[in-house]
């Protein structure tokens, strides 16, 4: 039912985009993020996970994280470019759908280690969406005037996006993140939280452009901190990236023959 909910939220912000109402498009997209955030949880806390629930949730991550910005991203301004535009808009959506069933597949990995659950490979697409429309964050904060020369721009910027989600960069997943939290720290945490909800309430675009700027500041940490891993960990070679079976298997097959030969 979460993720039905969320599945309607961004099929709304569809609606606001097409209706010109970007603040309740981009809050239903928001909001759309933050439900993605807690049907897993929700349904390991209730012990009702399922394959159904699985799959269910990744074609709405696919039309929440793909389709929805890349159309509102079309209709603000990517249109002004013409075929590159809409070049953008697909190639947006095309590798979220990848993005998310190269997920799918890692899943299924009996070879990852421990701490790969720490990181994802590539951009998670939830983060991918806010991030691509952080050029309607700036025209709202008064940055970025929207004027027609800036869509070939925009175009670039999302089609970089759309390479970090299905590159091989890792990214700290926070997954972890709230699992087991010092009992002093409960409170603090609360009060953190309260504050950040009722921040990004009253200033969303100044929250939502500072955040996705962390974000894309935080990647090179990410891929340090997994090199890190990499290093300790002794079963894996030099190459390997710790999350993808065929790749460490492969290269183990490899080094096998040539120790044989």
């Amino acid at each position: 039912m979460v993720t039905l909910m969320a599945l309607c939220s961004g099929l709304t912000a569809i609606r606001m985009a097409f209706e010109g109402r970007w603040e309740f498009a981009i809050g239903a997209v928001l909001v759309a993020a933050v439900l993605d955030a807690l049907d897993g949880r929700l349904a390991r806390m209730l012990k009702g996970t399922s394959r159904f629930g699985a799959e269910l949730d990744s074609l709405a991550d696919f039309v929440n994280f793909g389709v929805t910005p890349a159309l509102m991203l079309y209709v603000w301004i990517l249109n002004e470019a013409g075929s590159l535009g809409w070049i953008a808009a697909l190639v947006f959506a095309i590798s979220a759908a990848l993005r998310l069933a190269r997920f799918n597949v890692a899943l299924d990995d009996p070879h990852k280690p421990a701490w790969a659950a720490n990181f994802f490979t590539g951009v998670p697409a939830p983060a991918g969406a806010l991030i691509v429309l952080m050029p309607i964050y700036w025209e709202f904060l008064g940055l970025l005037p929207h004027w027609p020369e800036f869509a070939p721009g925009v175009a670039l910027y999302a089609i970089g996006v759309a390479f970090l989600m299905i590159s091989r960069l890792p990214t700290f997943s926070g997954k972890r993140v709230g699992t087991r939290v010092r009992r002093d720290y409960v409170l603090p945490l609360f009060v953190v939280a309260v504050l950040i909800v009722a921040l990004t309430v009253s200033y969303p675009f100044q929250m939502l452009a500072l955040g996705s700027a962390l974000y894309l500041l935080s990647i090179p940490f990410s891929w340090r901190s997994h090199r890190a891993y990499l290093k300790s960990d002794q079963t894996l070679a030099a190459d390997d990236d710790g999350d993808c079976e065929d790749t460490d298997l492969d290269h183990l097959g490899d080094r096998d023959k040539h120790d044989a030969g």
